[in-house]
């Protein structure tokens, strides 16, 4: 037979039910979600990357990094510089030589994937998926661009890989970038894999040469340069590699030098006529060298075609490879043109 309870005993029956349940099996679970909260909280995961109108989340850091070939080091050098080569399946970056002792030999030993690269000197669609990445990174927008025969990032996304645009690379064009977006490109790999200590470690180095550098040769007269690359062509005109905007700038300028060809053209790069080089007053060059083992004799070949520029008749020139772009070792470019410049001030 059923017992009626006094409603007084009822209620307190259910606060005790309430109360068992605060303590009980729900807050257990509870706890479980809330440390499991605490753990990523001091995981540091997730973590948010803006990037290029993409919102890129990252739940733990990333195991299988491809690097695209972008005619650029920079990616792999900053992985390599901040001890994460051994997150990289496939590189495709190379320069064969390096102002870093040791870098061209690591990353020459970095695994490739075994991909055949496509027209576009890459890695095609359908070999990206098949690498399987969960992190994939391009020195601009070309590098994830289906007309290009690339894997999009949607599709890349699709397949559970996250990927990254490097700083100013957004539009296929770099001509804004400074040393600035060097570091930014050090502090977002840095957050992505959790080693933003070693990021902005690297960081500090860094500022603190250029500084030093840069104030010993304040005040002295800024040579005009020349910077241009060896033995490449990408216009019409005899010169179509001539630097003329972006961080080579940045770096003529704190190295205590400016660019003969800086308001040549609104690009990266200047389609020039032998007259207009001829015409234009060159203190010294800078050459810098893509897969070429032997810059210097593009150096003396130049010497020889324009002996009235005062860098022939001073024999003055520096030969530069990976430093000078977009790079986790910008201060190395900076010291080693300002030697040069300046050999008085060190």
């Amino acid at each position: 037979m059923a017992v009626k309870r006094p409603v007084v005993a009822a209620a307190a029956v259910i606060a005790l039910s309430l109360g068992g349940a605060a303590c009980g099996g729900p807050t257990d679970q509870d706890g479980a979600d809330g440390r499991a909260e605490a753990a990523a909280a001091r995981s540091g995961y997730p973590v948010k990357i803006e990037n290029c109108g993409t919102s890129q989340v990252f739940e733990k850091a990333p195991k299988r990094v491809v690097v695209m070939n972008g005619a650029s080091v920079a990616e792999v050098s900053t992985l390599l510089a901040l001890g994460l080569g051994d997150r990289i399946v496939a590189n495709q970056q190379s320069y064969g030589t390096s102002e870093v002792p040791g870098r061209a030999e690591a990353i020459k030993k970095l695994p490739t994937g075994g991909i055949k690269q496509n027209e576009a000197f890459d890695i095609p669609r359908e070999s990206m998926i098949g690498l399987r990445p969960d992190l994939v990174l391009s020195t601009t927008s070309y590098g994830f661009d289906a007309k290009n025969g690339f894997a999009t990032r949607d599709e890349l996304q699709n397949v559970g890989a996250r990927t990254y645009i490097s700083p100013q690379g957004c539009h296929d064009e770099n001509s804004k970038l400074t040393i600035e977006d060097s570091y930014g490109l050090l502090r977002d790999m840095g957050r992505i894999f959790q080693v933003s200590d070693r990021a902005e470690k690297i960081i500090a180095a860094s500022r603190k040469h250029i500084a030093a550098v840069s104030s010993k040769v304040s005040g002295k007269k800024k040579p005009q340069v020349t910077m241009l690359f060896t033995n490449m062509s990408m216009g019409s005109n005899d010169f179509s590699s001539v630097v003329a905007n972006g961080i080579y700038n940045d770096i003529l300028g704190k190295a205590g030098a400016v660019n003969a060809f800086a308001s040549a053209s609104k690009t990266s790069f200047a389609d020039l006529s032998k007259e207009k080089v001829a015409a234009t007053v060159v203190d010294a060059l800078v050459i810098i060298a893509y897969n070429d083992p032997n810059p210097a004799a593009y150096a003396e070949k130049l010497f020889k075609e324009f002996p009235q520029w005062s860098a022939a008749k001073n024999h003055m020139y520096v030969t530069l490879s990976d430093s000078i772009y977009l790079s986790p070792d910008n201060d190395l470019a900076v010291e080693r043109i300002a030697k040069k410049l300046h050999p008085d001030a060190f």
